[in-house]
């Protein structure tokens, strides 16, 4: 009776085990598809939130999010034709994005950055910055940087940056307590 009883807690002690391991992490994984300013300003400053709350941050940035990244000083060296027609109509960093409505001709931008500057709203360059400092890891799209003809060389130094595939994020996704879209 003792060796069944003491059997029983065995295996519940495993199962519980088992159960422990399968919880997914205290970690928020985001897409961040969007290039609008309005968007990619929502998105850093949930994850600064989130990271001020000592949860993991894992960015994913794909397709028209991906020129946000673009160092404005910096050339990815020699492209083909329709590389380099891509790489002039996108916005090349994040000083160069725009609102997602109410733009008129960059007039909107321009009045929402000074009432931000006005109501000491951090910036999205100081947004990202801030992000680095607090271990918010960013990953960008190989797929999307392929498809655009950007090349590493002309991203932006950010301390925690790596280029991965989807098959990473949706690993990272399926670990998270929190997945957004952006």
């Amino acid at each position: 009776m003792a060796n069944d009883l003491e059997a029983q807690v065995k295996q519940l002690e495993a199962q519980l085990k088992a159960l422990q391991e399968g919880q997914p992490k205290d970690q928020l994984s985001m897409i961040v598809f969007s290039g609008d300013l309005d968007k990619v300003l929502a998105a850093f400053i949930i994850a600064t939130g989130a990271r001020a709350m000592d949860m993991e941050v894992k960015m994913f940035f794909t397709f028209w999010a991906t020129p946000v990244l673009r160092a404005k000083n910096k050339k990815g060296g020699k492209k083909d034709f329709m590389s380099s027609m891509l790489g002039c109509m996108l916005p090349k960093g994040s000083t160069q994005t725009k609102l997602s409505k109410l733009n008129m001709c960059g007039m909107g931008t321009n009045m929402l950055k000074s009432v931000m500057k006005k109501k000491n709203v951090a910036s999205l360059e100081s947004l990202i910055e801030t992000a680095g400092e607090l271990g918010v890891e960013i990953a960008i799209c190989q797929m999307s940087m392929d498809l655009m003809g950007f090349k590493k060389d002309e991203m932006i130094d950010y301390p925690y940056l790596s280029y991965v595939g989807v098959g990473t994020y949706l690993s990272d996704a399926q670990e998270s307590k929190i997945q957004l879209f952006i």
